[in-house]
């Protein structure tokens, strides 16, 4: 950390098997961020279990059963250096049943790569939309696109041009503004304009990929606001006691901070704090730390609560006002529906308790008549009650913790953010 540059969380996304994977391995690869022992390693790892060439998407799959299966399960996080920057880079399961950590991941980040292969036969999928939409709705601010897979689309510019075609009206449709989001054709497979430009791509006039990252603006931290730390995990380490990792996403922690975690409302006070395996005598939003605490136990503390203040306690909610839009549901949504929300890292059933509106989708404005039910496409204001205890902001007053994805059968059903609430007693 000693060259203190600025530090991005970037969200890799896409649909399964167009090379998310490989891509990120490439980059930290081609960056020096993993050293060629590392790579070879998993070279014989990859033969080893009959998946030869997927040794760049192992240095991120490393857990045993991603290898064998071939897909990625949870976020894995590395880091790598640009000239601007140092990247935390969040790879992103693509397969359905691992969208959950998907919108974990989406929901943490300053950027998102968006990976679409160009191999003739795949380009736009299912997920690519799902995904954009998802990082649309959850407000990653910004995005750019790497068409992969350019070698086995014979390098072909026309065959670029039609994949870049199909992602710009897909950004469009949703609200970015295509003009500012980098789309770059690579072959990570082959190193291919990832950290340098390409003899094989020589009618592309635009950045490498690496090089395009230095392009992104910097997060802005909100360290005006008051100290918010959700929850990822709590281990316990021998010889250090009860340790909760998660992301600042607002104010500044400091050691010997009286904090207090939300919902059991215990207090305590920072001993220390962690990141990358050094200690640090503060942590600003976007780092993501392990902290020890002195006064609260492990029983007092679970994925999904919220750490702050003493004097600027997390909310916890009895119920909440949300604008939300149906992605993607099977049937109808009316009030009364119960399924499991997913806000910062906590994930807790909640019950719709009233449509209050529709909105038109192209102003936000509430239609004049009162809805009796939702369907996919349509976007609502609705009041929202917790089955457990919740903490989750208003967008005016915290937008990093008032964005929420509704999961339901398997899949994304609905996202929105939180626009008022009222408080527990």
């Amino acid at each position: 950390m000693a060259d203190k540059k600025p530090h991005i969380n970037l969200v890799v996304i896409g649909h399964v098997d167009h090379g998310k994977s490989t891509t990120v391995g490439r980059i930290l690869f081609d960056t020096g961020a993993v050293t060629q022992q590392e790579l070879d390693k998993l070279k014989a790892r990859a033969a080893e279990v009959g998946k030869a060439g997927f040794e760049f998407a192992f240095i991120m799959d490393k857990v045993k059963e991603e290898q064998e299966r071939g897909v990625t399960i949870d976020l894995s996080y590395k880091e790598f250096k640009t000239q601007n920057y140092y990247i935390t880079i969040i790879d992103a399961p693509g397969h359905k049943d691992f969208v959950k950590n998907m919108i974990t991941g989406t929901s943490q980040a300053d950027a998102a790569l968006l990976v679409v292969s160009a191999n003739p036969g795949e380009g736009v999928m299912e997920q690519t939309k799902e995904h954009i939409f998802l990082a649309k709705t959850l407000g990653v601010p910004q995005l750019m696109v790497a068409v992969n897979k350019m070698d086995m689309a014979k390098y072909d510019e026309a065959r670029f041009n039609e994949v870049k075609a199909e992602v710009q009206k897909l950004l469009k449709g949703v609200g970015y503004n295509v003009e500012k989001v980098p789309i770059i054709p690579v072959s990570s497979w082959k190193g291919e304009n990832i950290t340098k430009p390409s003899q094989q791509l020589g009618w592309y006039k635009g950045k490498f990929l690496v090089g395009a990252f230095d392009d992104l603006a910097p997060p802005v931290k909100s360290t005006d606001k008051p100290l918010r730390m959700p929850i990822q995990d709590v281990y316990t380490i021998t010889g250090i006691g009860t340790v909760p990792v998660g992301r600042i996403e607002t104010g500044i922690m400091k050691v010997n901070q009286q904090v207090i975690v939300m919902p059991s409302g215990k207090t305590g006070e920072v001993k220390s704090i962690e990141m990358h395996h050094e200690q640090m005598p503060q942590a600003e939003p976007g780092d993501n730390v392990g902290i020890n605490l002195r006064g609260i136990s492990k029983e007092d503390m679970r994925r999904g609560d919220v750490l702050g203040p003493i004097d600027s306690p997390p909310p916890v909610v009895k119920e909440f006002t949300a604008k939300m839009v149906v992605l993607n549901h099977p049937t109808v949504i009316t009030a009364g529906y119960c399924p499991v929300f997913h806000v910062h890292t906590a994930q807790v059933s909640c019950k719709i308790k009233e449509i209050k509106a529709k909105l038109d989708p192209r102003t936000g404005q509430p239609l004049p008549e009162k809805p009796d039910f939702l369907k996919t496409g349509d976007t609502a204001e609705v009041i929202v009650e917790p089955l457990q205890p919740l903490v989750i902001e208003k967008q005016s007053d915290n937008p990093k913790l008032s964005k929420f994805a509704i999961r339901d059968m398997g899949r994304t059903v609905a996202a929105g953010m939180c626009t008022d609430y009222v408080k527990r007693q």
